[in-house]
């Protein structure tokens, strides 16, 4: 028992090496362990390919002559139930089943209807000893995204905004107005390669003329999503050049335009947050980024349809202005990024 949550560390350090590739599967971590030593061990890589458990037990194949002996004689760790459906890869429950690994260590339960406690279960019945729960609170965490879509069939939604050091937004007149320093600018790139989709308003996309690309980080850009009712932006924005899937919602028009997609909504008066963030479910988008602008961010925030919020205080002054949103959670950490202040915050 001393070494389970030992293990266990070690799959979510594998598991989160998927982060911004497996979408929308969850992250996992697994670990073979043979006579208190480490014989094998993956993660789910890409989504549609390998899931962990395969990994990790193919690397024991491929490393020892007497791999089938060792597998029988060894307990493997998993951050996440074991699937026991066929999707886009056999159950993985299956393999371990097959090559008679007589214990399995899981982190937590998968939600999913399709598995939710049918994996432990099919485990079991096959005489293999299932210990549950070790590191659950983490292991539940390093999948927020993936668990907050399977159970409130919306995306993760990330709150990410920059203000002044005496609390404004951006300037009232129209004009670009940069708060934060080069090192949190990258900072940004780097979190948008994390997340399915990067969200802005109609006044953000038109003053601002963003990119909403990952050119100062690395990894693959999200997909893009403005909101702008009466479609009164231009075609010469950033945002339609086609390089990227593109979601528009709107009043008027459902349509498809290349990689621009158009959805209308029915009703723009109420609840337009939560029918934004259905219809990105529904695009199998797990996590979402809004930037803003403050108008976008506020309706959210009083939407109550928000899970995190990443909030950038710079050194710069602007003494009047638009006021930067407010927001009640539960501070995370704050911490330097170069000369501004990162703030992290959760939903209670």
């Amino acid at each position: 028992m001393p070494h389970h949550e030992k293990y266990m560390q070690r799959c979510l350090d594998l598991a989160i090496l998927g982060m911004g590739k497996v979408s929308p599967n969850p992250m996992v971590g697994a670990v073979i362990v043979h006579d208190d030593r480490i014989i094998g061990e993956g993660y789910h890589q890409q989504y549609g390919q390998a899931h962990a458990e395969v990994n990790a037990v193919n690397q024991v194949l491929s490393n020892f002559d007497n791999a089938e002996d060792l597998l029988r004689g060894s307990t493997i760790y998993v951050s996440l139930e074991p699937c026991a459906h066929y999707g886009k890869t056999p159950p993985c429950a299956d393999l371990l089943i097959k090559h008679r690994i007589p214990q399995v260590v899981v982190g937590c339960r998968d939600p999913f209807p399709q598995v939710d406690g049918k994996g432990i279960e099919k485990l079991k019945d096959a005489s293999i000893e299932v210990t549950l729960g070790i590191l659950e609170k983490q292991c539940r965490f390093l999948n927020r995204r993936f668990f907050t879509r399977v159970q409130q069939h919306r995306p993760y939604v990330i709150l990410k905004w920059a203000q002044t050091a005496d609390g404004f937004f951006a300037p009232d007149d129209d004009r670009q107005f940069w708060i934060t320093g080069p090192e949190s600018r990258k900072l940004v790139h780097q979190w948008r390669s994390e997340e399915d989709a990067i969200l802005v308003g109609k006044n953000t996309a038109a003053i601002d003329d963003p990119q909403l690309n990952v050119r100062f980080g690395n990894g693959r850009p999200p997909k893009r999503v403005v909101i702008d009712r009466r479609l009164e932006l231009s075609s010469d924005l950033h945002l339609f050049d086609q390089s990227v899937e593109t979601l528009v919602f709107n009043e008027i028009k459902t349509d498809i335009n290349g990689k621009i997609k158009y959805i209308a909504l029915e009703d723009f008066d109420r609840y337009v947050p939560q029918y934004i963030l259905y219809q990105l479910y529904l695009q199998d988008i797990q996590s979402v980024i809004i930037e803003g602008g403050a108008h976008t961010l506020n309706t959210f925030i009083e939407a109550g349809v928000w899970d995190e919020a990443r909030v950038f205080t710079g050194e710069a002054t602007l003494t009047s202005g638009i006021k930067a949103p407010k927001i009640n959670g539960i501070i995370a950490g704050e911490i330097p990024s170069g000369r501004d202040q990162l703030q992290i915050i959760y939903k209670k």
